[in-house]
């Protein structure tokens, strides 16, 4: 069935390259404490400052050493960037590469920040199940598209966020090349929002699809006369760009959850 609503009748982007943060100083700490079993992730700043790791900094210039060679119809004329301090890093990093073309400034948009993880922020699903069982068994019955931990959001609380990012791509970026640098959650949303897909079909891609470091996903602007203009996947959190300069691929997750 051939779906119609305002998401497909709206001018795009001419292309949409989406691209999760270089490998953190949290994905490092977290994936210690997972692999120790421990309770807490050794991180004494703010989840929104929390800065990449040496090997981030690294895969953000390989993102750059990217974006010098890429045509001139795609390169980006727009650049935003999370608010949080890892994906300004990646922005930076890419952007201090110092391709053959001036790359344009970097916009910070603070509403494709990460999730906010609330109670449960900096802790491994050992540390919830032990502190919060309540929590955890809350996690097992809503399921991780619903579920919002007290203080945080769940992933139906990004997307509605997500939604009016949308509006000001088609008001003010119609027609440009623009690179977002976000989090695992924000690439999963707006794809479950440019596709138009259900709790199911995003979930089933989250399951098969750990969004790798620095990964880049694609959507292309396209037009028919059933659907209206509309941006297309053209590629999916795609790391051909660092196994071509070498770099060590990584797909750490930020994310707490209980299972």
């Amino acid at each position: 069935m051939v779906k119609s609503d305002s998401i497909a009748l709206s001018k795009w982007p001419r292309l949409l390259y989406v691209v999760r943060h270089g490998q953190s100083a949290g994905n490092v700490a977290r994936d210690y404490a997972e692999l120790n079993r421990l309770e807490t992730v050794d991180i004494n700043v703010r989840d929104m400052d929390v800065p990449l790791s040496e090997l981030g900094h690294s895969q953000a210039q390989s993102l750059g050493e990217w974006m010098s060679g890429l045509s001139e119809t795609d390169r980006p004329t727009r650049i935003l960037s999370s608010s949080y301090l890892r994906a300004r890093q990646t922005a930076e990093g890419a952007r201090s590469f110092e391709p053959a073309y001036e790359l344009p400034p970097i916009i910070i948009d603070e509403r494709l920040r990460e999730r906010e993880f609330g109670l449960i922020d900096h802790l491994t699903k050992f540390g919830i199940t032990a502190k919060f069982p309540l929590e955890a068994a809350s996690y097992a019955k809503l399921g991780k598209f619903y579920y919002r931990p007290p203080g945080g959001e769940s992933w139906c609380d990004v997307i509605l966020r997500l939604r009016s990012v949308l509006d000001s791509l088609s008001r003010d970026h119609a027609g440009e090349v623009v690179l977002i640098v976000c989090h695992t959650v924000v690439v999963h949303c707006l794809r479950y929002l440019f596709e138009e897909l259900t709790e199911a079909e995003i979930l089933a891609i989250d399951r098969s699809n750990e969004i790798a470091n620095c990964s880049i996903s694609s959507f292309r602007g396209t037009s028919d006369e059933i659907r209206g203009e509309r941006l297309v996947l053209e590629s999916f959190n795609d790391v051909k760009h660092l196994k071509n300069a070498g770099e060590k691929v990584t797909r750490a997750t930020d994310c707490p959850t209980p299972t």
